[in-house]
């Protein structure tokens, strides 16, 4: 593995886009923009970006309190609060990160299915079957890479996967947008209660779409002066690093409207050869950032069961198809059972992003400066707790819902 506190701010920053750019930018238009119309979409993207870059710059500053590094977000939670909050913030990491890996496996699936129609219109094939096939690539791909620093060239491949998805996904939407005719951008919707809960869900979409809940192990690599270096980092991130994803974001509901699929590449028109390889690229390039947001827990498992020597050993070979491919497993069955995305971003922003990147993130500040903070700024961080606290409730509930309507109206195992 490259050795800690080496990496440059530019590096850092080029990894937290690679991440916000992911194949899941190919759902925004029809997840976040659909639900939401054009003022509050827009706003809400701006706002979300503004909100997310405070709360992850709060969590860099408190990486090196008390003396220490904080390479975990654990780690951090534990030192401020003890033991409980430890266990308590694993339990919201590893939560977050398999819903996102279940939401990758849904976005892995779409894609091979968008690249079956286009050779075939025969509807042999459903949804289900292409997820559980992006699932058993996953297993294998998880485990003939045995630890994250082994994905090194892979990142760089991950990159160039995700330019020719943005880049097909941009232009073929102006195009469409081009010759298509009027569109309709009202918020889809029967009641007005239906209206309201999907609203308040696409906010949900709204934070996930800019968190991971992983800057803590993210900042772990960089070198001194880690906090500048971090927060160059993230200004990177939230400047130039957002512009690719607003780009599809917006230009995908300009040309398709309130009829924009959940997965962009569904809607779009345009040669055969351009969008096979757009859709293949965006699952491979998901395959790869599925084994990026699974490794805290691969390594978890790794360190706990003591696995030493070659990595190709049987014994530790084994180990990870039966670990790894078990974990994976239960994933596809997820994905496969409700195969609702925009619904999964919701429940992921509403249970874990909101709790990790907002509300642990400004109490953690809170408790750390408390000393060196005023009635006004303490005033703050209470006020940005409180109203983070109710919007993941409110959120929460949203979610499930929505999941709850969505299995009634298309039954589990649905093909979208």
């Amino acid at each position: 593995m490259r050795g800690q506190f080496d990496d440059s701010w530019f590096q850092v920053g080029f990894v937290l886009t690679t991440g916000i750019n992911s194949a899941y930018v190919l759902g925004y238009s029809g997840t976040i923009m659909v639900p939401l119309g054009w003022i509050p979409g827009v706003v809400g993207l701006i706002l979300a970006a503004a909100i997310s870059l405070y709360a992850n710059s709060l969590v860099a500053k408190l990486h090196e309190f008390g003396g220490r590094r904080h390479i975990r977000y654990r780690d951090l939670a534990g030192f401020i609060y003890g033991r409980k909050a430890y266990s308590i913030t694993w339990a919201l990491q590893y939560v977050n990160l398999f819903m996102i890996n279940t939401g990758y496996i849904i976005l892995a699936g779409s894609a091979l299915k968008a690249v079956y129609v286009l050779f075939r219109d025969d509807n042999v094939m459903k949804l289900p079957y292409f997820i559980a096939i992006s699932g058993f690539v996953c297993a294998l791909f998880a485990i003939s890479i045995p630890h994250l620093s082994a994905l090194r060239v892979w990142l760089g491949v991950s990159t160039v996967f995700s330019l020719i998805y943005i880049v097909a996904a941009f232009v073929l939407s102006v195009k469409d947008g081009i010759e298509a005719p009027a569109r309709d951008y009202s918020i889809p919707g029967t009641t007005t209660t239906s209206k309201i809960f999907t609203t308040i869900g696409a906010s949900a979409n709204l934070v996930f779409a800019f968190n991971t809940g992983m800057l803590p192990e993210i900042q772990a690599t960089v070198r001194q002066p880690v906090v500048r270096n971090m927060m160059k980092g993230l200004y990177f991130q939230f400047t130039a690093g957002i512009l690719p994803m607003y780009a599809v974001t917006f230009i995908g509901y300009w040309a398709y409207g309130s009829s924009t699929s959940t997965y962009l590449l569904s809607s779009v028109n345009g040669p055969v050869w351009v969008k096979a390889l757009a859709n293949i690229s965006a699952f491979l390039q998901t395959v790869i950032s599925l084994h990026i947001f699974a490794s805290p827990m691969y390594e978890y498992l790794d360190t706990k069961f003591g696995i030493k020597g070659s990595p190709f050993a049987i014994r530790n070979l084994s180990f990870r198809i039966g670990i790894r491919g078990g974990y994976l497993t239960i994933n596809t069955l997820v994905a496969a059972l409700l195969p609702f995305l925009g619904d999964f971003m919701s429940l992921t922003g509403a249970i874990s992003t909101f709790p990790l990147t907002f509300i642990l993130a400004n109490h953690m500040y809170l408790k750390a400066k408390n000393n060196k903070l005023n009635s006004l700024q303490k005033f703050w961080h209470w006020l940005n707790v409180c109203f983070f606290s109710l919007a993941s409730i409110a959120a929460a509930v949203s979610a499930v819902r929505l999941i709850a309507v969505d299995s009634k109206t298309y039954h589990v195992f649905a093909d979208l």
